[in-house]
């Protein structure tokens, strides 16, 4: 029998550790990577290649790696992409997971982070996508603003963040709208452009153009 996502929401090492990790974060100042993000993250990953006609199976690992992706804050920030992945190997070969399945998993989750990684399956591109487009004031932790630092900031001031899959015209749309007294759009930019290039390449590898609507306005 396959895994399912539902399977491994209910496996206590990776609630343990979504625990750990998202305790660690918040020590460190980040912003959330807990539930809210990694449930988003899965479910956008999973329509991607949804939409696209891609497989069930395929959608499936996709959620899964999209729910993990996120488990090796609970050693370190750093190489958290790369750590990640081999906790995710690790647990998922508990299960009994397929070797060839889980390889896929946690090739997807080594490569997800803008830092060192790159869209290197489908998998990986629908990852990326779907982390990359998670900006939003609800994932903001702080709750004293005068202790924001700009990634706070930005993230505050994005109070609508949509990922749009057009199979059609063979293009996916970040559809942001952010508050503009909170800070410019330029600021978007200045903080997730490297984010922005990453998600661009992952589009490219599932044959999309990706572009940037802020405020109505296309801005890439």
């Amino acid at each position: 029998m396959s895994i399912i996502l539902e399977d491994i929401k209910r496996n206590e090492e990776v609630e343990q550790l979504i625990l750990a990790a998202q305790q660690q974060l918040d020590v460190l100042g980040y912003t959330e990577h807990g539930h809210r993000h990694i449930s988003i993250v899965a479910q956008r990953a999973g329509e991607i290649l949804r939409t696209l006609g891609y497989d069930d199976d395929r959608v499936r690992l996709a959620e899964i790696a999209g729910y993990m992706h996120d488990l090796g804050n609970a050693i370190n920030r750093n190489n958290h992409a790369h750590t990640g992945a081999i906790i995710a190997g690790n647990i998922l070969k508990d299960m009994g997971m397929d070797v060839k399945e889980r390889t896929e998993i946690m090739m997807a989750i080594g490569n997800h982070d803008e830092g060192s990684g790159t869209a290197v399956s489908d998998i990986s591109a629908a990852l990326i996508l779907a982390d990359k487009s998670d900006a939003h004031r609800s994932r903001v932790s702080k709750k004293n603003m005068s202790l924001f630092d700009k990634h706070d900031r930005v993230n505050y001031a994005v109070t609508d963040a949509k990922l749009r899959i057009d199979k059609e015209e063979r293009k996916i749309v970040l559809d942001l709208t952010i508050d503009t007294k909170m800070c410019p759009v330029l600021d978007y930019f200045e903080i997730f452009m490297e984010r922005t290039m990453m998600s661009k390449y992952a589009a490219k590898y599932l044959g999309l153009w990706f572009e940037v609507v802020i405020n109505d306005t296309n801005l890439l």
